[in-house]
């Protein structure tokens, strides 16, 4: 089965992590079949100053 990397700024809750994780889940198990048991997530959080868009961090104010 998969195994899922999520990279996120940093800053969601533990409930909204056991939210998007038992989706992911879920969806994996109903589309591609086997056991809830054998479906991998990593999250990863990254600050907001290591993370840029556009040439621009996402620490500094945008328009």
């Amino acid at each position: 089965m998969p195994t899922y990397h999520v990279e996120m700024m940093a800053g969601r809750t533990i409930e909204q992590k056991k939210k998007l994780v038992e989706a992911i889940t879920r969806v994996s198990v109903e589309i591609l079949g086997g056991a809830p048991e054998s479906v991998d997530i990593i999250i990863t959080d990254i600050q907001r100053e290591n993370w840029a868009t556009g040439g621009k961090l996402w620490s500094e104010p945008r328009d």
